[in-house]
């Protein structure tokens, strides 16, 4: 590999772990944070409740901030599970996006609908770069709210490359920054990212990897 290409290796590994940083500080922010400090308040009311000789609703409100715990806790080993999803490690990439499309329609009652085996014949860096891909744009989608569905299909392409599309039939994003994102991560595999929206609902987005990277 010449200096060159390997200084373009490196920085899109350094843009990648920048944006990865970012997302884990939105979600650790909008997700535990706000967890821990509802639980502290609730904790705080159900001391005034003791000391108030109120034990019905000390009990009550302990109970809510244990309910609150146990989310807590979920969320943060979902996040631990992201980061670094042992099933991409151990099992590879269409088991690792099945346990994520579980997850996502458990949690939010969207049917996830896949059709990604080819994944497990590309290369680790895109195997990696995809998944994130895919994470992020199914936890941008149901953010969106207001949809039942999303369709995950990724397939080789003439020639050795491979594209992926995501779509459902919520309201078109309209956040440019979350295309942003997502135009970066398909940046840093070199590969071009389009997105598509149909009114008034649908939305869809697709990543092509050349040859080059695919294999990577």
């Amino acid at each position: 590999m010449s200096s060159d290409s390997e200084r373009a290796l490196v920085g899109e590994r350094i843009l990648a772990e920048q944006e990865e940083r970012r997302r884990l500080a939105e979600l650790i922010h909008d997700g535990p944070v706000q967890h821990v400090a509802a639980i502290t308040q609730i904790v705080d009311s159900a001391l005034a409740a003791l000391r108030d000789g109120d034990r019905q609703d000390a009990l009550e409100l302990l109970t809510r901030g244990l309910a609150l715990t146990r989310e807590a806790g979920q969320d943060l080993r979902a996040l631990c599970e992201d980061l670094e999803p042992r099933a991409l490690r151990a099992l590879g990439f269409a088991s690792a996006v099945e346990a994520l499309g579980r997850r996502v329609s458990s949690r939010r009652g969207v049917e996830v609908v896949l059709d990604v085996e080819h994944g497990d014949s590309l290369g680790e860096h895109a195997q990696t770069g995809l998944f994130q891909i895919v994470r992020d744009a199914l936890e941008q989608a149901v953010r969106r709210g207001a949809l039942t569905r999303i369709d995950v299909g990724l397939r080789g392409l003439e020639g050795g490359g491979a594209e992926l599309l995501i779509a459902d039939d919520g309201p078109p994003e309209r956040r440019s920054a979350v295309l942003e994102l997502l135009a970066d991560r398909a940046a840093t595999l070199n590969g071009r990212f389009a997105s598509e929206a149909r009114w008034p609902r649908g939305a869809s987005i697709r990543v092509e990897l050349p040859p080059s990277s695919a294999r990577r």
